[in-house]
Parts: C-alpha cells; sequence; structure tokens
C-alpha cells in the first residue's frame, strides 16, 4: 500500500497563481527535478533515477514535467511489463518512505489521475505554488511562458484542450504508440538541427508577473534544459533544472535537482543527494 502524501494541496488564497502546496513543519526538505525524458531507450538514465529514489535524504520528490519521454494514456498502463508499469511500480514502491508529487510537462500531459494514484503521486496542476519554512516557491514546468515560439504555443493550446485530448485518447492505444513514435523523430531532428539553445525560453515579464501574482520570491522550472540561477528583478529569482542524460553515448552528461529546505534552494547532483 502506498503512503498518503503528508501535505495539503489548497485552493490559492487572494487569486494567488495556482494552488497551494503547503509542507510539514516537521520536514527537513524537498528535491525538484525535471526532464528526465524517461522511457526505454534511456535504461542508464532510468536507472539512476530509481537508484536516487531509494536513496534522497529528502522527504518529498516534485516531478516538475517531462519525466516520460511521452506519455500516451493511463491505459498504457494495461500492458503488463511495459516501460512504463516499470515506472509505476518503482514510484509506488520509493512512496512508502516518500511523498511524491507530479506535475505534467509538454511530453506528459496526458498523465491522468489512475497513474497518480497507482504511483502514489500527488498530481499537480500547473503552476502551483510551494510554501515551506517560511518561503514562497513558483512551481511550473515552464512551457506555458514560452511566448516566442509561437508554433508551439498554438500546438499547446491545440493538444490541452479537452476535445483534442479526448479524440487522441480515443484511438486504439497502437495508434497513438505509431503517432508518439513520429512526433518523438521529429522533436530530435529539431533538436538536433536547432541545439540547446534551439530551446525557446520563458518570456521574463510573465515570469515576474508570475511571481507577483503568487506573491513569491523565486521560481523552479525545467523545460529549456539550460540550467541556470538568474536574478530577474529585485527581490526575485529563478531557478532552472537540468535535462537528465546519463547514457554512456551522451557527449555531455548532465543531471541535476534542486533542493528546497530551511536553508533555501540549493543546486545538487543526484548522486550525492
Amino acid at each position: 500500500m502506498t503512503a498518503t502524501p503528508r501535505w495539503a494541496l489548497r485552493p490559492g488564497a487572494n487569486g494567488s497563481n495556482g494552488p497551494e502546496l503547503t509542507l510539514p513543519d516537521t520536514w527537513r526538505s524537498v528535491d525538484l527535478v525535471s526532464d528526465l525524458h524517461l522511457g526505454p531507450l534511456l535504461p542508464s538514465t532510468t536507472q539512476a533515477f530509481l537508484a536516487y529514489l531509494q536513496r534522497t535524504r529528502a522527504d518529498a520528490v516534485l516531478l516538475l514535467g517531462d519525466i516520460f519521454e511521452v506519455w500516451i494514456g493511463d491505459d498504457a498502463l494495461d500492458e503488463a511489463g511495459s516501460f512504463e508499469v516499470r515506472l509505476r511500480d518503482a514510484l509506488r514502491e520509493a512512496s512508502k518512505r516518500l511523498s511524491l508529487a507530479f506535475l505534467p510537462g509538454n511530453r506528459d500531459f496526458l498523465v491522468g489521475e489512475r497513474f497518480a494514484a497507482e504511483s502514489g503521486c500527488l498530481l499537480l496542476p500547473d503552476p502551483t505554488l510551494l510554501r515551506g519554512w517560511g518561503r514562497r516557491v513558483l512551481l511550473m514546468h515552464g512551457d506555458a511562458l514560452c511566448f516566442d515560439d509561437a508554433g508551439y504555443q498554438a500546438f499547446r493550446s491545440e493538444v490541452r484542450s479537452p476535445a483534442w485530448q479526448a479524440a487522441f485518447l480515443a484511438r486504439p492505444l497502437a495508434q497513438r504508440q505509431a503517432i508518439a513514435a513520429q512526433m518523438r523523430t521529429a522533436s530530435e531532428a529539431r533538436k538536433r538541427d536547432a541545439g540547446p539553445e534551439g530551446y525557446g525560453d520563458l518570456d521574463q515579464a510573465a515570469m515576474l508577473a508570475a511571481l507577483d501574482l503568487a506573491a513569491a520570491t523565486e521560481l523552479v522550472h525545467g523545460h529549456t534544459h539550460r540550467p541556470a540561477t538568474e536574478q530577474l528583478a529585485p527581490g526575485r529569482q529563478r531557478w532552472v533544472l537540468s535535462d537528465w542524460d546519463l547514457e554512456p553515448a551522451a557527449t555531455a552528461p548532465r543531471a541535476d535537482l534542486i533542493r528546497f529546505s530551511a536553508s533555501g534552494l540549493q543546486r545538487l547532483s543526484p548522486a550525492g543527494a
């Protein structure tokens, strides 16, 4: 049996940006990760993530989107022995000693309540305000604020609509797998052509507006694959998470997480977390 999350997710007060996730006073730290892009083709990265879950000293791990390379619907869990089933089972085992939360990204926005319940994860809206140790930290995946990429924003609006999702999920699982494979191939080609700088960045004015609306001082997001810590304005800072790629063939092996504690935010390697 999975553990019941030991935290409280409540509607934001006074029109704040999204719901508020309040941490128990007894907790020592929470880890934030994103952009693992896990799938059958990344066995070393997957193993590193599972090993991290087993040893982390944090009280909770918040997964801020693109944890899966692709998610085509919770009925993927019906395929016995599949990668999705193995990851669900590993998360469920980890949830016996950790609190877990999942904020979907642009690759896994179809993660639903079934996956959340079966994996022991609390499903978070994007954005969510994290409250703990007297601080207010805004969490998001990041893609929603990449306004310069008009083509992506049009695509995002389409695929996030209930009508599109209902039509897509009504297709046979094998057909959805084929569509996802085609989209993944096209995405990889774009990444090879554009390089790391090809990922659009978040709009600075939109980030500041989101922080002000949530009365938060710090923003943590992923999506761009460009880890950094940046002062957006006096008293306003953002922390950008790394993607993970720990495969033997990786030209630049990388992985990081951000730990939130009474000391604030700190960037760490998962190997030392």
